[in-house]
């Protein structure tokens, strides 16, 4: 009869738990980045990420590069981008990976606990090196909604190709002002007053110099090149309120023992 009891007793509490109002998906997401292309060709400055509401546009397709994304284009800081993300969406989870990361390299961009109803989106930006104003980033807010209604994972991998390069439009291509070359000084710059718009090509421009990491650049791009993934892993994390339900349910589960066993010695 006790065993009996308790199984009545736990499937209670299931059902106490099962019944209450449906909690915000917390996920622990772990993200993983790695450099795609070919052996001396292109790095990669540290990506800057988050997982966020789908407000945040930091560049538009055919507009003048602002603040925001030149900090990530010409010299991969960030300095603009992260505070912009942050207060254009301040329930957003941001961070950024190590840099720099050479080609055939990979690296962790750590793990992160992430409310999916909040912040089902993921945006990022990362400068290309060696560059003068080159990126890589997702244009449309809105392009990666990474999570479904139910927390779920919708892909696990963000896979770019030479056709996804960006020029920022803000500095004028020139060897002696881009970044991670050996003769080039990154503090330099001229400015290009020209627009946002995808070119790999242009990289070419840089073959045969030597890059700060010492190998000799040659881009070797096409537009199918792979250059970059990100990949993405989850796990349910459960809510307080689920735990709370769980112990009082057990609880219970105790009490109704007890009353049990005392009934059967005085019985």
């Amino acid at each position: 009869m006790s065993r009996l009891l308790l199984l009545s007793a736990v499937a209670a509490a299931g059902s106490l738990i099962v019944s209450q109002p449906a909690l915000a998906a917390q996920v622990k997401v772990t993200v993983h980045v790695q450099n795609l292309a070919a052996r001396n060709s292109i790095s990669f400055a540290p990506l800057r990420f988050g997982f966020n509401s789908g407000v945040f546009d930091a560049f538009n397709d055919g507009a003048v590069a602002k603040a925001p994304i030149i900090s990530v284009a010409e010299g991969g800081s960030g300095s603009a981008w992260l505070p912009a993300f942050h207060a254009a969406d301040p329930g957003a989870v941001i961070a950024s990976t190590a840099g720099p990361l050479f080609p055939g390299a990979n690296a962790s961009g750590g793990s992160f606990i992430v409310d999916t109803t909040k912040n089902p989106y993921f945006t990022f930006a990362a400068m290309v090196i060696p560059s003068n104003d080159f990126f890589i980033g997702n244009d449309d807010p809105k392009e990666y909604k990474l999570f479904n209604a139910a927390g779920a994972l919708q892909f696990s991998s963000i896979n770019l190709t030479g056709a996804d390069i960006w020029n920022a439009g803000s500095e004028a291509f020139d060897p002696l002002n881009a970044a991670f070359l050996v003769i080039g000084n990154n503090a330099l710059r001229t400015p290009e007053n020209s627009v946002v718009s995808h070119n790999f090509a242009e990289l070419a421009g840089f073959n045969g110099l030597t890059t700060a990491a010492g190998y000799v650049f040659n881009s070797g791009l096409a537009a199918d090149s792979p250059i970059y993934r990100i990949s993405f892993t989850a796990q349910s994390v459960p809510e307080p309120g689920t735990w709370s339900l769980m112990i009082l349910g057990f609880l219970g589960v105790g009490a109704a023992l007890r009353r049990r066993q005392n009934a059967t010695l005085f019985s």
